[in-house]
Formats: C-alpha cells, structure tokens, sequence
C-alpha cells in the first residue's frame, strides 16, 4: 500500500484536474464560464463563491457537496468518514459560526439547519444525490436575504439542481474501494431543451466501517422535470433517501491516549458487551462508556416540489413554488444505564423523529430603470414529533434486535413531544446599477411560532414561545474599478429563530427552567456583519480578498450534563456576545495547457466578550477563543486536464481547535492530502469512457476530524471526539451514452 501511494503521489504530482462535467449546471444569479469550477462573486455587494458541479466530479463519487466546499475561504468542514456524509460527525462552520446558525436551500427549498437532531429539514445529502447537483453558492456573510431560512446568522449553502440535458442519454458509474464500499450510479436523462425534458436517477452505496463493526449505507432516488407552457416554465422534483449509519464510539484525549484512534464499539461481539454491561471490563477498557454494545442513526425522507417561472411583462417576473417534506428516524444506542424488563442488563435507547412540513415561497421582480425590485415571501408549517424510548434485547446470549432497522414495541417512553411550528418571512430588495456602481438595499422579516405539547412530558419543557424581527436590514455596494477588478462592501443584521425540538433550543431544558427563560424574556441570537473586499477576474487569474468583523449577541448554547448517552436535560445559557474578525483570500491561476493553481486562506480571531454567570458560578469565558475555530485554514491544489489525462492533488490545513470554553483542552493541527487520478477513453459513445482513481488522507495521518459530537463543556477533557478516517482508495469506471 505504501508503495501504491508513492506511485500515486507522484502521478498526481503530473497529471491533475477536474473531469468534463457531463450536464449542465443549472442556472444561477452570477454568470460563470465553461471552464470555471470557483465562481468569486463577481458584481456581489458581498462575500460569495459558487462552485460548479465539476468539483463533485473530480472527488470520490458520492462525497458530501458540504465537503466540496471545504478549499473556499472560512469554511470548516470536519466528518469521521472519507466521504463526508456520516451525519452523526458530519460538521461545517463559517467564520465560527456552526452548522445550526448557517441558512440551506436546495433549489430554494428550506433544509432547516443541518442538525442531527432533525427538527426542520434534512441534510443536503439526503436531499439531492451529488452527481445531480449543477450549482452550490456559499455566502460567508448571512447571505442572500430572499433566502428560505431564518438561522442564517453566518453564512448560507444554496444548492442547485442540474438542469436535464438536451435529448435522451443515460449516464453511469461504478465505484469500488477501501472497507468494501461499492457504489452505483444511474441516470436517465430525456427531452429537447425547449420542450418537455427532465431525468430520473438512482444510487445505492454501501461501505464497511473503517474501524469496528457494521456498515454505512444508503439508497436513493431523485427525478427532475421542466415543462415550458408558452412564456411560462413549470418544474418538478422529486427526492426519496433510505439511509442506515453505524455509529463510530465518540472518544476523549483520555481515551485515545489509553485506547488508540481504532477504538470502537463492541459490534458484533455481543457477549463482551454485554460482560461490560455487568461491570467485567477486558483491560485496557475501564468504565461503561468506553464502548457501548452498537449504535446508528436511521433516516427516510420524501421531499416533493412543484413551481413555476412567469413572465408578467416586460422586466417582470412571477416565482412560486410549493414543497412538502415527510421524514421518519431514529438515533440509536446500546445503554447500559438502563437494563431490559427481562434481566439483560443494557437496552436500546432510541432519540425518534417524525416530521411533516409544507411550505410555499414566492417572489416578484420588477427592473424599473436603474432599479431591480425583488418583494418575496415565504410561509412555512412544520408538524413534528419527537421521543425517547427504550427498547429490550432478546436475551443474555442473542440481542434479537439490529440497529440498523426501525424499533418497534418499547418498553419505556421517557418523554413524548409533539411541536408545532409555524414561520412566517418576507422580503425587499432593490437592486441599483448606476454604471460601475451597484447598490444593494433591503431588508427581510420574520415571525416564528414555536409550541411545545408533551404526551409524555418526562424532566422536559412544554409551552410556547416566539421569536419575531420584522426588520433585519442588509445594505452593500460594488464597484468597478476596471473590466478585471472591482471592490465591493456590505452590511448585514440577521435575527435567528427559537427551533422546536426536546434535544436542542428552549424546549430541551426542564419546565422550571423553560419558565425562568420566558420569564426573563429570552432573546433570539442575532449578528450584524460587515464586510469589505476586492475582486480580481481574467482568462489567466481569478481572486478575491477580503476582511469582515461580525458582531454576535445573545449566543444561546445548551450544555450537556453527564455522558451524552444519558440525556439528561440541557443547561440552556445565554454566553453573551461574541466578536469575530477576520481575513479571506482564494485564487485560481490558469497556467496554460491545462494546468492550473488554486489557493485559499483564512484567518478568524473570534472569543466570547462575556463572563457566563450562572446560579452557582461565574465561567470565566471572557477573552476565550471561540470553539471548533480554528484560527488558520489554508487550502492549497494543483490540477490538470487534457483531452484524455486528468488528475488533482491537494493539502488541507487546519490549526488547532479548542473542545471547551475554558480552553484548556484542544486537538493539535493537522494536514490532509486528497489526490486524484484519471484517464478518459474516447469510445465513440456520447461521452467517453472515464477512469478514476481517488485517495482520501493519502499519507495515511491520524487525527481527531470531528469535535464537539457531544457539546462543548466548560473545562476539560469530554468525550467529545471522533477520529478521521485513515487512507482509503476507491476507483470508479463512468460512462455516458
């Protein structure tokens, strides 16, 4: 294997760069060249990139798009698997922001805030398979204000769907590689690009565990179709996900000290677990959470959305689209806190979701002069019930129940939640272009309804709460300096809404301190964000620097007691305000031949301005970095394509992180290095036949990937961690006809 990667190593090093994307990209607001696959924003009022859907192509097939968008400046992006797409470790963060204060679309459709407890929405993976996505925009500032969301405080990830090319074609591919992952692929695509055209597509992908036990899978359909009715244009899509994850065992310092990286949970062997469960520990395992029995994460989703594109008149156009959103889960654990009715002394705690949302959104554009006016609004209702239960095994020598399915018959409900919520925004915007100069003005505002009705109340809160910002005003400028250069500043203030769920926001702490909460009048957290930067764009280079200080109040972060297995109610706490400034820059420099050279960095200096006061004591939080931020990110590739040899390798470096507010415990920095490889075979078909060689952490570098898998304490070590996945290879054959 060693010498494999050397081989590798030094192939790449002379052959590098993203394959052909083979449909097009579906359109987005900025304008992007063929050959382009980062976008910096040219004519934004603020910091945006846009990533082309050859990014997908060049990495493993069936990596996250969240991974994707890794090399651009200020994002974070950790995950325990080579594919980024294990929920459980699957992190993104901008400028210090988490993933639940980041806005998701897809297509404009709302995907909640990306949390794993899934109160709202659905992860980007679920929602779209990758090699259908066309367009991803990442807004590091708050973004777009037209944007379905209402968490944005740092950032959105909007993503496109590919729009279906032209004609009948079927494209395919295969992937094989490290722990057995295999991985298929199929689309059908049909229609005339001025008629009635679409595709429907499928995947199924299966990998074994890189350490332990069990498997990670998931299958999936996705259907696409526009239908032009004179002027109009009517689209469709359709998305349904089965995805079954097998946990990794989160881990502390200590214990990757006393147990390695490649510790895990016990799967399969059920008899040491449950040997363990009755106090007998095989050395060097010394307490009950070391390891559990098993544990997974179970997902079904059923995304529909139906709209419409209508020109009113000259300059003016009509949007509305409707979307409906039906998800069935369970978050999985093997206790040994809590023993089956029958004598076997661990069951399986399951954390239940069940989510039914609809929504409609809607916009009117007018360009009136040097004005373009967009109003637009968004109506949102969201049905969703969530439980804690428990589960027996069979027997002392057979669990008789398999993590990977749905639980059927507990014995035990700890607490059961049904919460309703309802979210209402708008917005405005005017767009005005006076020559080189461009402004943007407008604001949006929302109402969040949040209610909380217990079936089975448990140490939970029930009732209701509000959260509402009818003005929220956004403010920016370009200008032109010369057709290649230009500069652009902004203003932005976000306000993010209360979320419903028993695991996370109001709701997850007990009912004295719910009512203490809304007693006190509990504020929403809210950002103002300011940015200033230039652009620089021609057929050789493309780039863009710029600087941003953000201004965060009111930060709202529930901190666990005791081992997250337990589930002992959150302690809610306000942690004040937060300052944040930083520096960005990415490049991408064409050097002819088909070789090129991309580089980003960034530096964020973001820390708590406030002490945390609570009933018994004062956390000295004060001064203290930010967690999960690193200070430096600094991204470096380079790539070539010619009409038949491709290939990339890159490096990722990420400084150190801190785990607790203190700041006295952190995971050391790191560099990963992907490489890619590849070789297309001109078969006369519709589009070649292509081989692809993909190496993930190619020099095989232990580090801890995800933090904060269980929330952040105070002080000290936690088991908190999980390790990134060493090297792996996969090759995958591809072919288009």
């Amino acid at each position: 294997m060693r010498k494999f990667t050397s081989i590798l190593l030094a192939s790449v090093a002379l052959i590098a760069s993203p394959a052909m994307a083979q449909q097009a990209n579906s359109p987005a607001e900025t304008e992007t060249t063929e050959d382009e696959i980062v976008v910096f924003g040219q004519g934004e009022t603020r910091q945006v990139q846009e990533i082309s859907s050859k990014e997908l192509l060049i990495l493993a097939p069936g990596t996250s798009p969240l991974k994707a968008i890794e090399k651009l400046p200020s994002v974070n992006f950790q995950s325990a698997d080579p594919f980024g797409t294990y929920e459980w470790s699957s992190r993104v963060s901008i400028r210090g922001f988490n993933q639940n204060q980041l806005g998701y679309t897809l297509d404009g459709i709302p995907l909640g805030d990306s949390t794993y407890g899934n109160n709202n929405g659905l992860h980007i993976g679920r929602a779209i398979i990758s090699e259908n996505i066309g367009v991803t925009r990442v807004s590091q500032g708050s973004g777009s204000i037209g944007t379905q969301a209402t968490n944005n405080l740092g950032g959105t990830l909007e993503f496109f769907s590919a729009d279906p090319s032209d004609g009948f074609g079927v494209d395919a591919n295969l992937t094989y590689g490290s722990e057995n992952t295999i991985r298929g692929f199929g689309r059908v695509n049909f229609g005339e690009a001025d008629g009635i055209r679409g595709f429907i597509s499928g995947v199924y992908h299966n990998a074994e565990k890189w350490k332990g036990g069990g498997d990670q899978r998931n299958w999936q359909i996705n259907a696409k179709a526009i239908i032009p009715v004179g002027v109009a244009e009517f689209d469709a899509y359709f998305a349904y996900s089965d995805r079954a994850e097998q946990d990794y065992q989160d881990l502390s310092l200590e214990m990757i000290a006393r147990l390695g990286y490649d510790h895990d949970n016990y799967f399969p062997d059920y008899a040491a677990a449950i040997r363990a469960a009755q106090g007998v520990f095989a050395a060097p395992i010394n307490n009950l959470d070391d390891s559990y029995y098993d544990a997974s994460g179970l997902r079904k989703d059923t995304l529909a959305a139906y709209g419409l594109t209508a020109p009113l008149g000259d300059g003016v156009t009509f949007k509305i689209k409707a979307y409906y959103h039906d998800n069935t889960g369970q978050g999985t654990w093997g206790t040994p806190y809590v023993p089956s009715p029958n004598g076997v002394p661990m069951s399986i705690r399951t954390t239940e979701y069940d989510i039914q949302r609809g929504g409609v959104f809607s916009s009117l554009n007018a360009e009136v002069g040097d004005h373009e006016i967009t109003v637009g609004g968004w109506y949102e209702h969201n049905d969703f019930t969530q439980a804690r239960r428990f589960y027996a095994y069979e027997s002392l020598t057979t669990p008789g129940r398999d993590h990977t399915k749905l639980q059927r018959n507990p014995f035990f409900t700890q607490w059961l939640f049904d919460f309703n919520t309802d979210t209402l925004q708008y917005y405005v915007q005017d767009k005005i272009s006076l020559g080189d100069l461009t402004i943007n003005l407008g604001w949006k505002g929302f109402q969040v309804n949040n209610e909380a009705d217990p079936r089975v109340q448990g140490a939970l809160a029930a009732g209701k709460i509000k959260s509402r910002d009818w003005f929220q005003p956004h403010a920016g400028v370009a200008y032109k300096l010369t057709d290649k250069a230009e500069v652009f500043g902004g203003f932005t203030q976000v306000t993010r809404a209360f979320v419903s769920s028993a695991t996370s926001g109001p709701f997850s702490t007990t009912q004295a301190g719910f009512n203490a909460l809304i007693a006190r009048g509990l504020k929403p957290e809210e950002s103002d964000t300011y940015e200033l930067g230039a652009r620089y764009n021609d057929s050789v280079f493309n780039g863009v620097i710029g600087v941003y200080y953000v201004n965060f109040r009111n930060r709202l972060l529930g901190v666990q007691t005791g081992a997250g297995i337990v589930g002992n109610p959150a302690i809610l706490q306000n942690v004040g305000s937060v300052r944040s400034i930083g520096f960005e820059a990415a490049g991408d420099l064409r050097l002819g031949g088909g070789l090129t050279l991309f580089a980003s960095y960034s530096y964020t200096d973001a820390s708590y301005r406030d002490d945390v006061v609570t009933p018994t004591a004062i956390i000295p939080t004060k001064g203290k970095d930010v967690v999960d931020t690193p200070k430096h990110l600094l991204r470096g590739e380079i790539a070539y394509d010619s009409d038949s040899f491709f290939g990339r390798i890159g490096a990722n470096y990420m400084s150190k992180r801190y785990f607790n507010y203190l700041n006295d415990r952190s995971v050391s920095s790191r560099v990963l290095v992907d490489a890619t490889i590849g070789y297309r075979f001109d078969m006369g078909m519709r589009t070649p036949i292509e081989l692809q060689l993909n190496a993930t952490n190619l020099l095989d570098k232990k580090y801890v990937s995800t933090i904060g898998s269980n929330g952040f304490g105070n002080s000290g070590d936690n088991q908190t961690l999980l390790a990134g996945a060493p090297q792996q290879f996969f090759a995958t054959v591809k072919v288009g006809f």
